[in-house]
């Protein structure tokens, strides 16, 4: 075929036709000078230090990735891909991850696996948290934190503005309050490598806070504070990454609007019970908001969103100020479905080993479900 027809096909695919490049079969480098451009055209230069010794770091947690959460042994992984005296030059990966020699099979497929961890890696580990992650939790975290109060004589935390003169509502009585446990790289890398349109720009759950209330009725009256009390700017939620499967918002208006008429004197019990018959009277016409995440289980119920907040980094020495936007997660549960994820303290354990698998069939697509659970790569 003339030169002027050849075009790289999976390369093509993975730019312009919807394919993740983690995806690619294999690399098409030919020697050892197109490894040094692709590398550079990557970011880094192999003859700076500083570059070669940030790659080879992100070759070892790439490794202990493998083996420590991913579940491969030593002895699977070949020693000329696991020891860095062995490998003795990184762009050998990348020739390796080209071959297409029968003999070169596991090796070729073990450094593509490698690779695809460690480009995951090099994402995860240079955003703008990893540079700026005292400024971002500070400036997200505070305002909310700077609401919630605990009484020390009833026992209960409360949600209630600071600021006594802008009383807009009675304080909600909150069973729990917890900031979500920063995630880390190893765990933003499972999470990328396990679903294949996650993207590390995409990751928008590595801060956030969790409000546990006593009702159904509760977790909306918490959306509403939040965003009275303008710790929520609603213009930047981002609208895909939303989930609702507690009470359709619809649902809820009408139900509100239908009660406001009778429930002067209906206790909080009596509140809740109608709100749950409404919602078995209109039950055919149920429609709810759930963002796909197949690792997630079906019966977690909740309200979540992605918000953004514009964080602000002031001047210091010779760094000019700088600004952005970063997203953080919101989730409000009711008793009941709180209740639900504590009292099966493996489903959290299931969710995470269902993403170990995920990840584990994505470095190497070629494994089948049986050799997969073994841990061994086919």
């Amino acid at each position: 075929m003339p030169k002027r027809f050849l075009f790289d096909g999976p390369i093509l695919s993975s730019v312009v036709g919807g394919n993740s490049a983690i995806d690619l079969p294999r690399l098409n480098i030919k020697d050892k000078r197109e490894a040094d451009d692709f590398i550079k055209g990557y970011g880094y230069d192999l003859s700076h230090e500083g570059d070669l010794e940030k790659l080879w770091y992100f070759h070892r947690r790439a490794l202990v990735l493998m083996q420590e959460k991913l579940g491969f042994t030593d002895s699977e992984i070949p020693e000329i891909i696991r020891d860095r005296k062995s490998l003795e030059d990184l762009r050998n990966l990348l020739l390796w991850a080209s071959s297409k020699r029968s003999e070169d099979r596991e090796v070729q497929s073990w450094s593509c696996a490698v690779l695809r961890v460690m480009h995951v890696f090099v994402h995860a580990e240079n955003d703008l948290f990893s540079s700026f992650a005292e400024e971002i939790q500070k400036q997200i975290l505070a305002p909310i934190q700077a609401c919630i109060f605990h009484d020390g004589t009833s026992g209960t935390t409360f949600l209630k503005p600071c600021d006594d003169q802008n009383v807009k509502d009675d304080p909600i009585a909150l069973l729990g309050f917890e900031l979500k446990p920063f995630k880390t790289s190893s765990s933003t890398v499972i999470k990328l490598l396990a679903k294949a349109d996650a993207l590390a720009m995409n990751i928008f759950d590595k801060i956030g806070v969790r409000f546990v209330t006593s009702s159904m009725f509760d977790t909306f009256r918490v959306l509403r504070f939040l965003m009275q009390e303008n710790l929520v700017s609603f213009p930047h939620v981002i609208p895909d990454q939303s989930s609702n499967n507690l009470y359709p918002v619809d649902l809820f208006l009408r139900a509100c609007e239908e009660m406001s008429e009778k429930s002067e004197n209906m206790s909080q019990a009596e509140i809740n019970q109608f709100f749950t018959d409404f919602m078995e009277k209109n039950k055919d016409t149920v429609a709810f908001v759930r963002k796909d995440n197949p690792f997630s289980a079906v019966d977690y119920r909740f309200l979540k969103f992605i918000c953004r907040r514009l964080i602000r980094i002031p001047e210091l020495g010779d760094r000019k100020a700088v600004s952005f936007f970063y997203p953080y997660e919101v989730q409000i549960l009711d008793q009941e479905s709180h209740h639900r994820i504590k009292s099966g303290p493996s489903e959290h354990q299931a969710y995470k080993e269902r993403q170990k698998l995920g990840a584990r069939r994505r470095l190497f697509p070629e494994m089948t479900p049986e050799s997969s659970s073994e841990g061994t790569a086919k």
